[in-house]
């Protein structure tokens, strides 16, 4: 990874939702695309926030007391231990930050795997 990433041209490799997909390495810190449509499940991160950006689409993140939503060009940061539940309106293009080996569904018995695009 170490020429520039086109974030366009990575979304067009997959099709997989809630599926993320590692473009660049920061600091033992994954940078990530992703593609969502739908609710996700209910989950937390006990140990890191959870950092996300949208590049396209709008996508509601419910908190147990409020519903945030995001915009493209909108960022959010989910503190950790906080239960939250990501809502895609459509198909969602996200960039999320986590530190590498973080589970997207916040168990790793249930976590998508980690890959490379």
């Amino acid at each position: 990874m170490n020429v520039p990433a086109n974030l366009a041209e990575k979304l067009t490799t997959f099709t997989e939702r809630f599926s993320p997909r590692t473009v660049a390495v920061y600091n033992d810190n994954d940078i990530m695309v992703a593609k969502l449509e739908g609710p996700y499940h209910w989950h937390k991160h006990d140990d890191t926030d959870d950092f996300f950006l949208v590049l396209r689409g709008t996508l509601d993140i419910e908190l147990r007391d409020r519903t945030i939503r995001l915009n493209p060009g909108e960022v959010f940061v989910v503190p950790k231990g906080v239960e939250h539940r990501p809502v895609a309106h459509g198909e969602v293009h996200i960039l999320l930050i986590e530190p590498t080996g973080t589970p997207n569904s916040g168990d790793k018995a249930t976590a998508a795997p980690r890959i490379v695009a």
